[in-house]
């Protein structure tokens, strides 16, 4: 069987967290899952971006959750849910990383997540005898983009699993952009901002919230 893994990061790796204008407090990774020939799901995508764009919305790189507006959210999660895919997510509160965490650097914290994700989702969602595909979302500069894609490799390495991994532009895959709307909402309902989307669309396809290093202070999930 063939199993279809599209994985998008948020946050970003510098540890000033909430004290740092432009830190974010967590760092994670978001996954959605697609089993076996999921060519309806990719074309329901198409479809949905031509339809907004009829409406003169400019989407040249495909959707992204926290640069769409509301109104093109308020389209784009509804089909996420019905296409139901398994959405998992894992997020690292950085102050709480122990200093020896930090002394590696930023990318270590960029493998770290992705190794504590992917390890665990991995042997959930395929079989020794499965091919899975791993779609990760190119991340940064053109250096960065070469340290991830080494990191991302390297793990994908450790895991028993018999993996082919692509990275890719997250304009360039429908899939990606699933993984980026559904990570998007759970951030937000994680740090207790409003974000209706989550419990309406999201929460019923989320099958995982990993937190390894508990909660950031300050943060309790959305009312909404």
């Amino acid at each position: 069987m063939d199993v279809y893994l599209y994985a998008d990061e948020t946050g970003n790796l510098d540890y000033g967290g909430a004290t740092k204008q432009g830190a974010s407090p967590y760092f994670g990774f978001g996954t959605a899952v697609f089993i076996g020939d999921h060519g309806v799901a990719l074309m329901r995508g198409m479809r949905l971006r031509t339809h907004v764009s009829s409406k003169g919305i400019r989407l040249a790189r495909g959707f992204h959750a926290v640069d769409d507006s509301n109104e093109t959210r308020g389209e784009v999660f509804p089909l996420v849910a019905g296409l139901a895919p398994r959405i998992d997510t894992t997020f690292l509160a950085k102050s709480q990383a122990y200093e020896a965490v930090r002394a590696k650097g930023e990318m270590y914290l960029y493998k770290l997540a992705w190794y504590l994700h992917f390890k665990e989702i991995a042997t959930r969602v395929s079989g020794p005898d499965d091919t899975l595909y791993v779609i990760a979302g190119t991340f940064g500069t053109r250096k960065r983009q070469a340290e991830a894609e080494a990191a991302l490799r390297d793990v994908c390495n450790q895991v028993d699993r018999q993996i082919k991994l692509c990275v890719w532009e997250a304009s360039s895959s429908w899939g990606l952009q699933v993984a980026d709307y559904a990570l998007w909402a759970t951030h937000r309902n994680l740090v207790g901002r409003s974000c209706h989307w989550y419990d309406r669309d999201i929460a019923p396809v989320l099958e995982t919230t990993f937190l390894p290093w508990g909660r950031e202070a300050g943060t309790e999930p959305g009312k909404e």
